[in-house]
């Protein structure tokens, strides 16, 4: 897995181009779902798909707390 920090994901998500077709959470809420299922691959290393699945969650938490918005403005470089 590449993607190690919530600055990553932010940056990923942005530079995907999706416009406002493609909310963040929904966003998240996929990647979480694809790292879950990553989980059950018994040749993959575990620790980095779980710390991602981490970093997601916070973002749901965030994301619902503070909104889309205040949260990409957050973590944008």
């Amino acid at each position: 897995m590449a993607i190690k920090s919530t600055e990553e994901y932010i940056d990923f998500f942005i530079n995907l181009n999706m416009g406002e077709n493609v909310p963040l959470l929904s966003f998240v809420n996929n990647e979480r779902m694809v790292l879950k299922q990553k989980l059950e691959y018994k040749n993959l290393e575990k620790e980095p798909i779980k710390k991602g699945i981490e970093i997601l969650e916070k973002l749901v938490t965030e994301i619902s707390e503070m909104g889309q918005k205040a949260v990409i403005e957050k973590y944008q470089k």
